[in-house]
């Protein structure tokens, strides 16, 4: 790859908008799920598909009901995204992405969801 081209990527991927958010992994069959938060929310759905792809669980924690169920009882689902701000530091933005998983995870205590 020529230097033009790198630097020419590299500037993209700097200019690139990020969307976080919060989202879960839902086991159909059990109806347990688990709430996370992300900067990358693509990132974070990226690597669930290639954790199916795989047939091996996401996280640790999945572990006992992926075995129990299987890759095709689980689910990722996006319930809030937010784009961070042209303004906006890394810090801050993973700071509100932080908050909205505090609200999403009370929603959910609450049987919001």
């Amino acid at each position: 790859m020529d230097k033009l081209s790198k630097k020419a990527l590299k500037e993209q991927y700097k200019n690139r908008v990020l969307v976080g958010g919060v989202y879960r992994i839902l086991c159909n069959g059990s109806g347990a799920f688990w709430v996370r938060a992300t900067t990358d929310l693509q990132g974070s759905k990226n690597r669930f598909l290639f954790s199916l792809s795989m047939d091996s669980s996401p996280e640790p924690c999945m572990a006992e009901a992926w075995n129990q169920f299987g890759k095709s009882s689980f689910s990722h689902e996006i319930l809030e995204e937010l784009k961070k701000k042209e303004l906006q530091t890394e810090s801050e933005f993973s700071e509100d992405i932080n908050i909205l998983l505090e609200i999403w995870t009370d929603k959910l205590k609450e049987g919001g969801l």
